[in-house]
């Protein structure tokens, strides 16, 4: 099995913070060999 690695509070954070943001939206974290490696923030504006 693959071990386990801890998300950070640094990396949460971000992550808190970009869905704060959002009124319409996603956040798509990326993850590869088991870390974070991309956070990707899509918004849609609402006309």
């Amino acid at each position: 099995m693959a071990e386990i690695k801890k998300v950070s509070d640094e990396e949460l954070e971000k992550i808190r913070k970009l869905i704060e943001s959002l009124k319409y939206g996603s956040v798509n974290i990326i993850i590869q060999d088991g870390k974070i490696v991309q956070i990707e923030k899509n918004e849609k504006i609402r006309l």
